[in-house]
């Protein structure tokens, strides 16, 4: 429950408390609301649940999508819509109690409390499995809404009863139906699906909701018309047809009766495809052939054991446990293998296609992920790294693109938010030695994109940056086009490209055009040279991305100290201390360390760079003590597909990557007494690291020493190969800060400006 709120009262974690498997396509979960920024489908804050659909996404803002082939039990007259919120009584949707939920790996359940259903759900990775527990009654119903979507709705839909337990069809998602971003991000997708019933319909039907031509288009955001008088005018006056064994509309549903005895139960277990009908049937046959939903629950169990046993931990607190393997398990939902069980998918192309050396994946958060979420599984999980790569390349050569997208979904250029978080994540990676993939072409998208060639050869601004070196009016496209270069540069001087490595580094330089001396901050420029309107250092906007400019001037990664040298080694200093002392206590949204949101989550450890790594230890495990709990508010903010929770996995191991696309990490300190990663066999052989923290505690947050291998450990970094090498980093903790450890320009981390490739 970690996180499943869109309030911000509550943290807005957006997660979602329903059951998936590692990585899986299919996210069954309650849905009480359809409308607004909702896009996990469940808040914890809402009263009603009107459905459990099968699909959707965890962590993430803006308007969601999927939330497909919404299912709901009833007793009672029909009704042909699930209602508003503020008219209870209206739809099929019902009240629920929080303490009738159960939530666990695999597992959800609630008590429908309007009709006394008990409602259980457990995922297979295609598909899914309802369990309902019903009163005694003659009019039980099963409604399916093939027309609902998270962000607003399909805009054609298919359906068939193959017999009097079996129904099969499809729901077609263009962006003219909203989703992803209110139709802004480009999803276009058609969700196949077959749906069988433990019990014969005693009878059935379809009914349809006749929206007049043109009426959707004209609704903006879409997602809230399904709220409006409007529309339920429309649904009160809603075709029902008995009988109809084959249904094709714009807004359609199915419907199946029952009579039931007191505590009898129905189950319904759906295959759902990206592909066609057959790999729905053959991922249902697949994958849930049985009836046994106690079996399908433990298998589901069991593969969640073995994707989180990859790391153990012991010494927490029971709090701590909490946070950890929820976080764990909140990194393991996306990017999700999108492919059938046969390896069947739809490329970029539109054509089908086959996996044959990777898992196609879909759901690339990049401006959040490449950031800790990326870093942390070239460690835990190497081979998703290298599927996402893989598919990101084939997406640009296979769309005609030729380009990396910065925030994928369904082969989707959504454009959301900004830079080229890919180019980072491909360097990455290869400084690591993952690189299963095409470099030739890898390398190719990446220069395309830092180039501004595909997407970017309508944008005047990235021309007049590659001529002048920043955007106009924009600091956070600046410092991010001048990160994403150095990323070039980096995976250009690996592989012997040494012009390219010198171009891409010179331009990574570009970050200090924007640099106002007078206020010591970065600042925007507009095209004439002059600097555009000061409005202080703590307002937001002025050119920055979800963030202002005191937030977005620590954001140098690639050039830590040549930023130093901007600021002045003191100034620098006495303001990083200065900018988290006047942080609240939550480190919830605020103008100084927010840690709600991504652009400052590498800050912390930049004071190891000034010689004082005891500040960077004190103010890491104050974050992970106070903007992370086990509650339903222990996400200070959107997870944003992993990216929150990855913060906390990595920072507890006790080191960090301010900068994706070297293999240095940057030495905090540990949360538990002890954590072991099991490494991944086929990338680093069968070996283990081990991280101890020897007499942690909330009181010992200090690092007194540290040794790798039973070595002495001077420096406050640490290497990818030396994690991944196997072996045991060991911290001595204590109650104050060690003044002398870490200050040496030796123990430093290194100039990245300095160091070639290892």
């Amino acid at each position: 429950m970690i996180g499943a709120s869109t309030s911000r009262d509550l943290g807005e974690g957006k997660t979602f408390p329903g059951p998936t498997t590692p990585f899986g396509i299919v996210q069954l979960g309650p849905d009480t609301v359809t409308g607004g920024d909702n896009a996990p489908g469940y808040s914890y804050e809402n009263k009603t649940i009107e459905g459990f659909s099968y699909t959707r996404m965890s962590g993430v803002g803006w308007y969601g999508d999927f939330g497909n082939l919404l299912t709901m039990p009833m007793t009672g007259a029909f009704k042909p819509a699930s209602g508003r919120l503020d008219h209870p009584g209206e739809g099929w949707r019902s009240k629920f109690d929080h303490a009738s939920e159960v939530a666990e790996c695999g597992y959800y359940a609630v008590i429908l409390s309007d009709y006394n259903i008990h409602v259980e759900l457990t995922a297979a990775p295609h598909a899914g499995m309802l369990r309902f527990t019903y009163p005694q009654s003659d009019q039980v119903r099963i409604q399916i809404d093939l027309a609902r979507r998270i962000g607003g709705t399909s805009t054609e839909q298919f359906v068939r009863a193959v017999n009097d337990h079996t129904i099969e069809g499809w729901m077609h998602c263009p962006e003219q139906g909203g989703g992803w971003g209110n139709g802004a991000g480009h999803v276009n997708y058609t969700c196949y699906f077959r749906m069988e019933f433990s019990k014969p319909f005693a009878a059935s039907g379809v009914w349809t909701i006749d929206i007049p031509p043109g009426e959707l288009q004209q609704k903006s955001p879409l997602v809230d018309y399904f709220q409006t008088n409007e529309f339920y005018e429309h649904a009160r006056n809603a075709t029902v047809t008995p009988d109809k064994q084959e249904a094709h509309a714009g807004y359609l549903g199915f419907y199946a009766e029952f009579r039931t005895t007191q505590g009898e139960q129905i189950l319904v277990k759906s295959g759902i495809s990206f592909v066609d009908l057959d790999g729905a049937r053959r991922n249902l046959s697949e994958e849930l052939p049985h009836w046994n939903f106690d079996v399908a629950r433990k298998k589901a169990r069991d593969q969640w054991i073995t994707e989180t046993s990859r790391l153990e931990v012991s010494g927490a607190t029971i709090e701590q446990r909490k946070i950890f393997a929820t976080a764990l398990y909140h990194c393991m939902i996306d990017p999700r293998k999108i492919a059938d069980c046969d390896g069947r998918y739809i490329a970029a192309d539109g054509t089908i296609r086959q996996e044959k050396d990777f898992h196609y994946r879909t759901i690339f958060s990049g401006w959040d992920v490449f950031r800790t979420y990326c870093p942390l599984m070239t460690i835990l999980n190497p081979s998703l790294v290298n599927d996402t790569i893989n598919s990101l390349v084939e997406i640009a050569n296979l769309s005609g693109r030729g380009y990396l997208e910065r925030w994928e979904i369904m082969n989707a250029y959504s454009g959301c938010m900004d830079g080229d978080p890919a180019i980072a994540v491909i360097a990455d990676a290869y400084t690591k030695g993952i690189r299963k993939f095409d470099v030739t072409k890898a390398y190719a998208a990446c220069t395309q994109t830092a180039s501004g060639t595909g997407d970017k050869t309508n944008r005047p601004e990235n021309a007049f940056y590659l001529e002048r070196g920043y955007v106009p009016d924009q600091v956070s496209w600046t410092l991010d086009n001048a990160y994403f270069d150095w990323c070039v540069g980096a995976l250009a001087d690996h592989l012997g490209k040494t012009q390219d490595a010198a171009d891409y580094k010179a331009r990574s330089k570009n970050y200090a055009k924007i640099f106002d001396p007078s206020h010591k901050s970065m600042r925007g420029r507009a095209k004439s040279g002059d600097w555009i309107p000061w409005e202080g250092a703590t307002a937001f906007g002025q050119g920055c991305t979800e963030s202002n400019p005191l937030q977005q001037s620590w954001f140098v990664p690639h050039d830590v100290y040549g930023l130093i040298a901007l600021m002045g080694e003191n100034a620098f200093a006495s303001s990083l201390e200065d900018f988290f002392e006047k942080t609240p206590p939550s480190f919830g949204w605020n103008p100084y360390y927010n840690h709600s949101n991504e652009p400052v989550h590498h800050i912390a450890y930049l004071f190891s760079y000034v010689g004082k790594p005891w500040l960077t230890q004190k103010w890491v495990r104050r974050i992970l003590d106070k903007a992370y709990g086990a509650g339903v508010n222990g996400i200070c903010g959107n997870d944003d597909v992993g990216q929150m929770s990855a913060w906390y996995v990595m920072s507890a191991l006790g080191f960090y990557p301010v900068c994706p696309g070297t293999d240095v990490y940057v030495l905090g300190a540990p949360l538990f007494e002890r954590l072991t990663i099991a490494l991944d066999p086929s990338w680093y052989g069968n070996k283990s690291f081990t991280v101890i923290g020897r007499k942690n505690s909330p009181e010992n947050m200090f690092v007194q020493s540290v040794t790798l291998n039973g070595k002495p450990l001077e420096r406050s970094w640490i290497r990818h190969h030396e994690i991944v090498a196997g072996g045991v980093l060991e911290f001595q903790m204590g109650p104050q800060p060690n003044l002398h450890r870490g200050t040496s320009k030796e123990a430093l981390p290194p100039d990245l400006f300095e160091t070639r490739r290892v």
